[in-house]
């Protein structure tokens, strides 16, 4: 098959109609429109570039739909190309996104950050923080005074990524019905703490950096840290930049399920390789948001125990 025939093929043929056939289902909740999250079991495949391209996030390995179908069925190239060929014409499922799909005016990054509110007492956004999410004030005001909480629209928080500069990169969007990430932005790190900050505590989401800073107490000398869920060239190296300092500490705090042990094996080579301290500090239940909020509930019942005690009465004196 000629190179031009290759190209035309390729093009006809969607990444997501590979994995639909394979079995994998659209991950909404984890998805935006740039990159769609596909889940089969504990494989997990993103497709960019339009449905074009596709990276493991749990590995290195990326490309485009010729290379997925070697990926998942580990065929020699020309079975490859029939499978492809089955595939032309077929329509793959499509999100049901709940955004609108009208498009904003070209605005810069930086100019979207600036024109969001900062986050707000009383707010739909603090709401969504303080009683669902169960943030303490103590730790929202510490990242407000840091100016890493904006308030995004129908009650949901931008938390920002920035670089080592302090320069904002994009910034991961939470609410109570959606979750992704700022369009055009790039995954670097959320940071709460002290930027000279020795022990570094990197967790997957901007609200696991805060559920686990309210644990422990915004902790002196620690740097909370969130990829965003991901783990891009910019983040390896703005990890990097931070490990690199003597008395360093990389504190392993990601999820405890497959894809957060994988991403503490890159901690922990990223600490090797930069001779500093390694701890992998696994959350009690799936994420820190949820290990936050069942110690909120055994603190509401502990109150709700005490106001049905009956009171104590002095003895009668006479």
């Amino acid at each position: 098959m000629e190179q031009r025939e290759l190209e035309e093929l390729k093009g006809r043929v969607l990444c997501a109609a590979v994995l639909e056939k394979a079995g994998f289902a659209i991950d909404l909740k984890e998805s935006t429109r740039r990159a769609v999250k596909h889940r089969r079991g504990s494989d997990i495949i993103i497709v960019i570039h339009e449905g074009r391209g596709w990276f493991d996030p749990l590995s290195d390995a990326k490309g485009d739909v010729f290379s997925l179908i070697q990926h998942l069925d580990g065929v020699a190239f020309a079975e490859v190309l029939v499978r492809a060929a089955e595939l032309v014409g077929f329509g793959p499922a499509e999100p049901a996104w709940q955004r609108s799909r009208t498009q904003r005016p070209d605005v810069s990054l930086a100019e979207r950050w600036r024109a969001r509110r900062a986050l707000r007492p009383g707010s739909a956004t603090w709401r969504y923080l303080r009683h669902e999410r169960h943030l303490p004030e103590r730790v929202l005001r510490a990242a407000i005074r840091q100016d890493r909480l904006r308030e995004g629209p129908h009650g949901s928080v931008w938390a920002a990524h920035v670089d080592n500069g302090g320069i904002v990169t994009g910034w991961e969007a939470r609410g109570p019905q959606w979750r992704g990430f700022s369009t055009g932005g790039t995954k670097m790190l959320f940071r709460l703490g002290a930027p000279d900050a020795l022990r570094l505590c990197i967790t997957e989401a901007a609200i696991d950096a805060m559920s686990l800073a309210a644990l422990e107490g915004l902790r002196p000398g620690s740097l909370y840290l969130s990829t965003g869920g991901g783990w891009s060239p910019a983040t390896d190296a703005a990890v990097r930049t931070l490990a690199a300092p003597p008395g360093a500490q990389l504190v392993a705090a990601t999820d405890a399920n497959s894809q957060g042990e994988v991403f503490a094996g890159r901690l922990r080579e990223i600490a090797e390789s930069a001779g500093c301290d390694w701890f992998r500090l696994r959350p009690p239940g799936d994420d820190w948001n949820d290990a936050l909020r069942e110690k909120a509930g055994e603190e509401q019942e502990r109150r709700n125990g005490r106001r049905d005690l009956p009171h104590a009465r002095r003895p009668h004196q006479g």
